[in-house]
């Protein structure tokens, strides 16, 4: 039996119809959207599967990006195939407690459906931003973060350590745009603003965190089945009683995602990204390109993972 870790995208993978493979033909994948549906407070299934513009909304995103990954994650369990530990992308960080056994399914999705208001809401529009830069070392990027803060007085940061050679930055868009210059000028082959709703795990989603620690407050945490590996610190996580602390500072921290991927590496054989589009695998043909990586998007997937 291989050895597998499960990983799972953030917000920025989803589409109109993930996961609806799984839901058409399987009643145990179904019912886990009719739970996810009845934990939130919106026409869950509406912004799954019918087109609409909702979807790319943050505070919609990561419920309905949540419950497509947790629906596939059911279709992948029924297999048989098994994690020897479990990490999720910013988000993803939510199914992968699911998977771990540490987060009720329910708990997630209400949970998930704040967070998504709190971090759509912290920052006024227009204010914040990110961008992605490739080409460059996290020494350079560092460098020129800490130039554009000097210059203009306000907040840039490295957000996401996604893979060798692709930092994303993230803070006032002002200063997340002269980090950008800096950077040009100091040789990234490319900078480019995304189109996001505000400046994601960065220092000015503070109050979205705090928030959000007031909702964790009433959760429960089991002890995680297999372990997982936190986007905070990259390092595994066995403790319950660690968890709630790691969800609010992953708000505003960065995503240490390569760090993470390069450790699971050594306790597995095989990842499976779970959920929609295969944001994880490009990152990994990066990190490693002759590690194994399967992507499970559809019903048609599952054979992927016959050993």
């Amino acid at each position: 039996m291989k050895r597998r870790a499960f990983v799972f995208p953030g917000q920025g993978a989803q589409y109109v119809g993930m996961a609806k493979d799984f839901y058409d033909s399987d009643a145990d994948c179904k019912a886990v959207i009719d739970c996810a549906a009845d934990a939130v407070d919106f026409d869950l299934r509406a912004v799954l599967f019918e087109p609409n513009e909702l979807i790319n909304k943050t505070e919609y995103t990561q419920a309905a990006m949540l419950a497509a990954e947790v629906c596939a994650l059911r279709a992948v369990e029924k297999t048989g195939a098994k994690c020897v530990i479990t990490a999720g992308l910013s988000l993803g960080e939510y199914a992968a407690l699911v998977a771990c056994g540490a987060m009720d399914f329910s708990d997630a999705m209400k949970v998930v459906r704040k967070r998504g208001i709190y971090m759509e809401n912290a920052v006024p529009a227009g204010k914040g931003g990110m961008s992605a830069v490739i080409g460059l070392s996290e020494d350079v990027v560092l460098e020129a973060c800490a130039a554009a803060e000097k210059e203009t007085g306000l907040c840039v940061v490295p957000a996401n350590y996604n893979c060798p050679g692709q930092i994303v930055i993230s803070g006032d868009k002002a200063a997340v745009d002269r980090a950008g210059q800096l950077l040009g000028e100091a040789g990234a082959r490319m900078v480019a603003p995304l189109n996001v709703s505000g400046p994601f795990h960065s220092p000015l989603l503070g109050v979205a965190g705090e928030k959000l620690g007031e909702a964790l407050a009433g959760v429960k945490f089991s002890q995680p089945e297999v372990p997982y590996v936190c986007n905070v610190t990259a390092e595994k996580i066995t403790d319950a009683s660690a968890v709630a602390d790691l969800l609010v500072r992953q708000v505003s921290s960065p995503v240490r995602w390569e760090q993470s991927v390069r450790l699971m590496m050594n306790e597995a054989d095989e990842f499976v990204e779970i959920g929609p589009g295969k944001t994880l695998a490009g990152f990994m043909k990066r990190i490693d390109r002759g590690f194994p990586i399967v992507t499970i998007n559809g019903a048609a997937d599952l054979e992927k993972l016959a050993d």
